[in-house]
C-alpha cells in the first residue's frame, strides 16, 4: 500500500514537471513576444508611476508603484492560466493532451505552478525596470510577507483562470477577448491604482468579491503606505498578524475557487469531448 501511493505520488509529480519544463520551451520558443510584453509592462508600469513623481507624492507614488508590481503580477497569473488552452490550440496539441493519459488536476496544477513561477519572475523584472525611473525606498518593507501574500493571493487567481480557461474551449473565436473583458473588469473594481471608495455606489460591492482588493490591501500594509510617516516618504511595513484578515479572505477564496475551477473545467471538457469541440480551430 505505501509502495504503491509512493510510486503514484512520483508519477504525478513527473507528469506535473512535465507539463512546467513544456511550458518553459514554449517561453523560450516564443521569447521575443516574452521580451515585448515585458518590455510593456515596465514602461507601463514607470509611466505609471512617473505620476506620483509629477506631483511630488512619495506616498502616491508608492501607491501607484505597488498597484502596478501587484496587478503586474496577477494579470500574469490570470492570463497564463486562462490561455492555457488557447496556446494547446494554436500548437495543435490540444485534442493529445486532451486524450492522453493523465488526469485533468496534474494537468492542471502543472500549468498554474508553472504560470506562478513565470509572473514571479516577471515581477521582479518589473520591480527591476520601475527602480531604473523612480527613486523606491523598500528597506524596510516586510518582504516575507509580501511573498507570502503573493503565494496566497495566487490561489484564488488560479481559481480565477481555471474558469477563463474554459472560454477558449466553448469558443475558439471569442473565448480569448472574453478572458480579457474578465481581468479588465477586476482592474476596474479591484482599486489598483485609485481607492475602491471613489468607484460608483453600485460598483462598490462587487470590488469585495476580488481577490486583488484583499492583495493590494495586504501588500500596501506590508510595505508601509498606510504608516504615520508615509507622508514624509518613509515606509514602515506592518507584520504579517496584522493583515491576517487579508490573509485569511484570500485563503477561503483559494479554497472555493480552484475546487469550482476544476469542476467548471472538467465540465466544460465533457461537454467538449462529446460534441466533438476539441479539434475546432475556429
Amino acid at each position: 500500500m505505501g509502495q504503491t501511493l509512493t510510486r503514484s505520488l512520483f508519477l504525478t509529480g513527473h507528469q506535473m514537471l512535465a507539463f512546467i519544463f513544456r511550458n518553459f520551451h514554449l517561453t523560450r520558443r516564443y521569447f521575443g513576444w516574452v521580451i515585448v510584453f515585458s518590455f510593456y509592462a515596465v514602461v507601463n508600469s514607470a509611466a505609471i508611476a512617473l505620476i506620483g513623481v509629477a506631483i511630488n507624492d512619495r506616498k502616491l507614488t508608492m501607491t501607484l508603484v505597488v498597484g502596478a508590481m501587484l496587478w503586474g503580477f496577477l494579470s500574469s497569473l490570470f492570463n497564463e492560466i486562462s490561455m492555457a488552452i488557447a496556446y494547446e490550440r494554436w500548437e495543435g496539441t490540444l485534442e493529445y493532451t486532451f486524450m492522453a493519459p493523465v488526469s485533468r488536476l496534474t494537468h492542471l496544477l502543472g500549468e498554474s505552478l508553472y504560470a506562478v513561477i513565470y509572473s514571479l519572475v516577471r515581477l521582479f523584472v518589473i520591480l527591476f525596470g520601475i527602480a531604473l525611473f523612480v527613486d523606491l525606498d523598500l528597506s524596510n518593507a516586510n518582504w516575507i510577507g509580501l511573498i507570502v501574500t503573493l503565494l496566497v493571493s495566487s490561489l484564488a487567481f488560479i481559481g480565477l483562470g481555471l474558469i477563463a480557461a474554459t472560454l477558449p474551449v466553448l469558443s475558439p473565436e471569442r473565448g480569448p477577448e472574453a478572458a480579457n473583458i474578465f481581468q479588465g473588469s477586476l482592474l476596474l473594481v479591484s482599486g489598483v491604482y485609485y481607492p475602491i471608495e471613489i468607484l460608483p455606489a453600485w460598483l462598490q460591492p462587487i470590488s469585495t468579491l476580488s481577490p486583488a482588493t484583499y492583495a493590494l490591501s495586504a501588500c500596501r500594509k506590508l510595505i508601509g503606505i498606510n504608516s504615520e510617516n508615509a507622508s514624509a516618504g518613509k515606509f514602515i511595513g506592518v507584520s504579517l498578524l496584522e493583515v491576517w484578515p487579508e490573509l485569511l479572505t484570500l485563503i477561503l477564496m483559494g479554497v472555493v475557487m480552484v475546487p469550482f475551477g476544476l469542476w467548471v473545467f472538467k465540465r466544460v471538457e465533457k461537454w467538449a469531448k462529446r460534441t466533438g469541440k476539441l479539434k475546432r480551430t475556429g
